[in-house]
């Protein structure tokens, strides 16, 4: 094993614990920033350009019919092919935290449509599920198996916040394990159905999962509910008759007592196991080597490499698998580096140079990477670690942009992310999408008061409708501090209707008829 260090790393502040790497055609792509994204990168997905030890980060871009992909952390993915010898497939993501530690029960569908030398372009499509679908979660697993012609992925594992009617003030944003349910999902029908396992009775999360044929091997994983480390090695093995599906359990002896390590695959029956931790006060530095063969799993211990003194004397370590038995380490450097949130980060390299070939790797890996999380108030706050499948190689696609986060404006006091009025509540870091018209920036419109200034629409208490209204109609518009000011030309201007009186018809006016004694009377005195 060779460890080299990555000596300079490009906006590494954005390279934080939970995030994952997709792997499309060679080319690894980062996913599930800390935060919202940026003018810069809308999309929140970048390529991840690794060449003579620098890290450079280039953005990504969605298609038009692309449903809206927030950025998620500690989620569990996996690829998905028509077989295991397919060349073409495509990701499944499930669960994960968004910028506001909201959880998520969706599942999106992530395909790369389009490959140009400057531009990659994905589309995102969210599916929907019936029957027992699983509740939103974050560091579980999930993996796709193949029998008898058909396939199916099994989702396990994984936290959850505590169900509203258990919470107090104290604990309310509080997380418990998940009911260690097996879940058989078939996307082809969309159904979703639970299986309960005498043999599963602890819920585990940020465990390991290999998957290989009708066969899913589940390693490690921390129970919040015991405060272990599950020494036990389950067999999952699901068979997919005509009728209704089978799914059984066998615990197997050979375990390891670990969480949140990682698995790279060095041949097409041997993967080397990383990283994780012993006991919420250890880490653990030796390497193991497992080998799948004839439906039987060997675990055993292999030579470690020379770790470096930060990474034996650092609280905290993070990681990912990249293939091709390589793997991505990084360690806190908060308090050596002037940037904040920045790491440093190492390329674990499990195989020979002469070894390292391009392969064909049929199995797939699917492992929760990542420790205990901030809001679990445990020793490894800052543990969780990266999830992905992706090549360490250097790549060829210099001419794209890169994206430089210096170069980027500040959105706190200008663009989209202002404070547009006393009132304002938009924030970078807690904004999400309220008119379905937005993506990844709130919808603003242009006051007409004085030289003009902007406000988002969400702050005016503007309806979509109207929203829309005024996005089409050549008309002025005045915000609420602003309208009082100029009634006359308020937007939409309203029309006042003036209630006209009826007309009253014209009285005429009565003749006096006077009698012959008063006219006699009236001239004697006229005349006198």
């Amino acid at each position: 094993m060779s460890l080299q260090m990555v000596s300079t790393v490009s906006n590494s502040s954005l390279l934080q614990p939970g995030f994952s790497l997709l792997n499309f055609d060679g080319h690894v792509f980062f996913f599930g920033q800390k935060g919202w994204p940026k003018r810069s990168c809308p999309t929140g997905v970048f390529l991840l350009d690794i060449n003579q030890s620098e890290l450079k980060m280039k953005p990504a871009f969605f298609s038009k019919d692309s449903c809206y992909l927030p950025p998620l952390r500690y989620p569990a993915l996996c690829t998905l092919r028509s077989d295991a010898k397919a060349d073409e497939f495509q990701y499944i993501i499930h669960g994960g935290k968004t910028p506001n530690n909201d959880l998520s029960d969706k599942i999106y569908f992530m395909s790369l449509v389009s490959k140009t030398s400057k531009k990659m372009t994905f589309q995102c499509i969210e599916k929907d599920l019936g029957g027992d679908v699983p509740e939103a979660r974050y560091g579980h697993t999930i993996n796709v198996v193949h029998s008898r012609g058909k396939s199916m992925s099994v989702l396990f594992g994984g936290r959850s916040y505590t169900p509203l009617a258990q919470r107090t003030t104290e604990k309310w944003n509080s997380v418990v394990d998940c009911l260690p349910s097996v879940f058989l999902i078939d996307f082809e029908f969309g159904c979703c159905t639970s299986y309960i396992l005498p043999e599963l009775q602890d819920g585990l999360s940020f465990h390991v999962s290999i998957a290989r044929d009708d066969t899913i091997y589940i390693l490690g994983g921390h129970s919040l509910q015991n405060n272990t480390r599950s020494p036990n090695l389950y067999k999952l093995k699901i068979d997919l008759p005509l009728g209704s599906p089978a799914v059984t359990c066998t615990i197997l002896p050979g375990g390891l007592s670990v969480s949140s390590a990682i698995v790279t695959q060095i041949s097409d029956t041997e993967f080397v196991l990383v990283g994780g931790y012993h006991s919420d006060t250890q880490k653990r530095l030796v390497c193991n080597t497992i080998v799948l063969e004839d439906s039987k799993i060997e675990i055993f211990e292999s030579v470690s490499p020379e770790w470096t003194p930060d990474i034996k004397h650092c609280r905290t370590w993070f990681g990912c698998d990249m293939g091709k038995g390589t793997v991505l380490l990084g360690i806190p450097g908060a308090n050596k580096q002037l940037i904040p949130d920045a790491n440093y980060f190492y390329i674990l390299r499990c195989k020979g140079a002469v070894e390292d070939k391009e392969e064909e790797l049929i199995t797939q890996i699917c492992s929760q990477t990542s420790s205990e999380d901030p809001g679990d108030s445990t020793p490894f706050e800052d543990s969780e670690e990266f999830c992905f499948s992706a090549e360490a190689n250097s790549f060829d696609i210099d001419d794209a942009d890169t994206y430089n986060e210096d170069d980027e404006e500040d959105e706190s006091e200008t663009g989209y992310w202002i404070t547009c009025c006393a009132s304002c509540n938009i924030d970078i870091n807690t904004w999400v999408p309220f008119y379905s018209t937005e993506l990844n920036k709130p919808a603003m419109i242009l006051c007409s008061s004085g030289a003009g200034h902007w406000v988002h629409a969400q702050c005016m208490d503007l309806s979509e409708t109207m929203l829309l209204h005024l996005s089409e109609a050549n008309v002025k518009y005045f915000c609420n501090k602003h309208v009082d000011l100029n009634k006359g030309q308020q937007t939409p201007p309203k029309v006042v209707c003036l209630k006209k009186q009826p007309m009253k018809p014209l009285r005429k006016k009565k003749s006096m008829k006077l009698s012959t004694s008063t006219k006699k009377s009236f001239l004697r005195r006229l005349f006198e």
